[in-house]
């Protein structure tokens, strides 16, 4: 094949560092998954949506065929931190969480995963993070130990 192909879409958690709240304006929200999708684009992994919440963020973009999962994510983690540390409101203490969720969407299941994202706030009123991720770890059969899961 002379030319390099690929359609990737992948569905990105993280949280803020011990999942305060650091993020509580819905306008700073608002303005964060703006500045998180300006930074997808700019990787050359358009964002399809960005939500979340005041303690995490969801990222569903598709994955430039040139970057690497971790790449893109050290990048979304350390320009978007730079950012909010600068905006009103918010503190310049703010740092994500180490880690990271990171999973493949088939291309039948994005309107559905769009529709997740954008009701984020409705849906914690009834699930916590830490049970939405473990959820979501068992959705997409990923193993993982509690242990190491919440630093």
């Amino acid at each position: 094949m002379g030319q390099s192909l690929a359609q990737v879409n992948l569905h990105v958690v993280s949280s803020t560092k011990d999942r305060r709240p650091f993020l509580q304006s819905e306008l700073v929200q608002k303005d964060l998954h703006g500045y998180l999708a300006g930074t997808c684009r700019n990787l050359s992994s358009p964002s399809i949506r960005v939500g979340g919440v005041e303690d995490h963020v969801h990222i569903l973009c598709q994955l430039s065929r040139t970057l690497s999962i971790a790449d893109l994510v050290r990048e979304l983690k350390r320009e978007s931190s730079k950012w909010l540390k600068e905006q009103e409101g918010v503190t310049p203490h703010f740092q994500w969480q180490q880690g990271y969720g990171a999973f493949s969407v088939s291309p039948s299941h994005v309107d559905g995963l769009c529709a997740y994202i954008r009701n984020q706030k409705e849906h914690h009123r009834k699930e916590s993070f830490r049970d939405e991720l473990r959820r979501l770890f068992r959705r997409y059969d990923v193993e993982f130990d509690e242990r190491y899961v919440w630093d």
